[in-house]
């Protein structure tokens, strides 16, 4: 084996990289680097069911612009020879089938062969995948990956602060890190940071860490009781830092871990990984034993309140837009984004039956019925059909809408065809597919502004930060779905008990720092 050679991989997909122009050096002198990865949330308390198609597949150097980091004429770009294999990426929904797990780990594995021998992989995960038949995805891909690639090269993973580590996980990566920030602004600079570790251990000639902490706490906390924006949770990313910047420390990271999915990997995990023992073990331990005691302290990020009180507030209040939160059912944390019960009630709502009632905006529903009427009937005419509850029907049928059209868009490129029917004074957004409206854009093409509207209605959680810049105020509704965020009421079976807050009185656990075993000692 040559002295460098990288495979960057991604719990999205493999990538595969090719050879940078422009490089100074003879491409004999850089480290040979694959990146790969498949990265998704997938809620096991959902319905709905994620297949192949869902995913956004990037193969080859269509990769690369992905990562602004590796732009043709950036630094990292010139560090290494490249070989991005595939990379897949699918909005936050249900279970993955097995034949979609199986198609996409074995293309990946089928790319990495290609080119070995590698001096390194980035592997670029979620770390939330749930799929049929299988209790730990991401540890069973990487572990496929070592078959294929062998010992010798040293992975680095980066991961969502909401994935899960197992131990499997941890044995089989060497460098790994998360995001320090939810909403997670830090995103790219966190993967930058995955990757740079990898370049400078290899250029060094250090290679793997000499050791790797990990830590598993039994807590279980939804993400919009932990968001980095309020304390504890503000207070709590502060320290990693701390411990991350120390010689002899390479990289530090706390995992909440992900709430909706029922397996026994899912609960909280602390990470650091370094080549002093005692700062790497103490660092853990201080991060493990902080996170610990506040878990009493976190609380949701904004006021929570059923879907009428939110819905009172809203209609009193003289602040525009006030945003409510249909928390139960957010795409963008493995919901089906179909439930019809929240826009059921409110239509249901007199203050709402007629034109001059209280502007409303509500984003969205997937309905291909009513989509294809509207588009039929056009825009100024009326149209009638039915959205939702295609996949999630569990707490209200599909809605029967019948309304103007209000704006026409067939060249979304995540919705296909995304059309406004208004029913009385709410304007219901209606995709041919499922859609989160994350950003201002995505009013403003359909003809709508948000911004002088009195309430606007999103399935997601605590808001993004275009929405919460938005926001004249904001509430978020403790609606039913795939993502409720009453955990008693879903009701887990297989997370390891006990487990904060299921067991809220449970006794304090053995948080010592346990060293796994190098990638290499397997």
């Amino acid at each position: 084996m040559k002295k460098f050679t990288f495979v960057l991989v991604s719990a999205l997909v493999v990538l595969g990289f090719s050879c940078s122009p422009g490089t100074k050096k003879d491409s004999s002198d850089l480290p040979r680097v694959a990146i790969c990865g498949l990265a998704i949330e997938s809620s096991t308390f959902s319905p709905a069911v994620t297949h192949t198609e869902a995913f956004r597949i990037r193969r080859g150097d269509e990769i690369f612009s992905y990562y602004p980091f590796l732009d043709e004429n950036s630094e990292n770009r010139k560090r290494a020879e490249w070989f991005p294999a595939l990379r897949g990426h699918a909005i936050p929904g249900g279970i993955v089938t097995r034949a979609a797990y199986d198609s996409l780990v074995n293309e990946t594995l089928a790319l990495l062969k290609e080119n070995l021998p590698y001096d390194g992989i980035f592997f670029d995960i979620h770390g939330a995948m749930s799929v049929v038949g299988l209790d730990d995805p991401e540890g069973d891909f990487i572990a496929k990956i070592r078959e294929v690639v062998g010992k010798e090269p040293v992975i680095s993973t980066s991961m969502d602060l909401h994935g899960n580590v197992t131990e499997r996980l941890a044995h089989h990566t060497d460098l790994i890190t998360c995001y320090r920030l939810a909403p997670h602004e830090d995103a790219l600079e966190s993967k930058q940071r995955a990757l740079e570790n990898l370049l400078d251990r290899l250029e060094s000639g250090k290679g793997k860490p000499k050791y790797k902490a990990w830590i598993p706490l039994p807590i279980l906390l939804p993400g919009e009781k932990t968001s980095t924006r309020i304390e504890p949770g503000k207070s709590l990313y502060a320290k990693v830092p701390g411990v991350a910047d120390q010689d002899g420390v390479i990289d530090a990271g706390i995992w909440i871990g992900y709430a909706w999915a029922d397996e026994p990997r899912n609960r909280g995990v602390v990470m650091v990984t370094g080549d002093d023992r005692e700062k790497v073990t103490k660092g853990a331990e201080y991060l493990a034993q902080s996170f610990w005691d506040v878990r009493n302290e976190f609380e949701f990020v904004a006021p929570v309140a059923p879907l009428d009180e939110s819905l009172d507030m809203a209609i009193a209040s003289e602040k525009r837009p006030f945003i409510i939160s249909d928390m139960g059912d957010n795409p963008t944390a493995g919901g089906a984004g179909d439930v019809t019960w929240t826009l059921q009630q409110i239509l249901s709502r007199p203050e709402f039956k007629t034109e001059n009632g209280p502007s409303l905006i509500y984003a969205s529903l997937p309905g291909p019925d009513l989509v294809e009427k509207a588009v039929a009937a056009g825009v100024g005419n009326k149209a009638e059909g039915f959205a939702g509850a295609i996949v999630d029907d569990r707490y209200s049928p599909p809605i029967q809408l019948s309304g103007k059209v209000l704006a026409i868009d067939t060249e979304d490129p995540t919705a296909e065809i995304a059309v406004v029917v208004q029913v009385g004074s709410v304007k219901v957004i209606v995709t041919k597919k499922r859609k989160p409206y994350h950003y201002e854009k995505d009013f403003t093409r359909l003809g709508l502004n948000p911004r002088e509207t009195d309430i606007v209605v999103v399935k997601i959680g605590y808001l993004v930060p275009e929405l919460y810049d938005m926001r004249a105020d904001w509430i978020m509704a403790q609606t039913p779905g795939g993502v409720d965020q009453d955990l008693d009421r879903l009701g887990h079976k297989r997370v390891v008990r006990p487990i904060f807050p299921l067991d809220k009185n449970m006794p304090d656990p053995d948080l010592s720092a346990q060293l796994i075993p190098a990638s290499d000692e397997i």
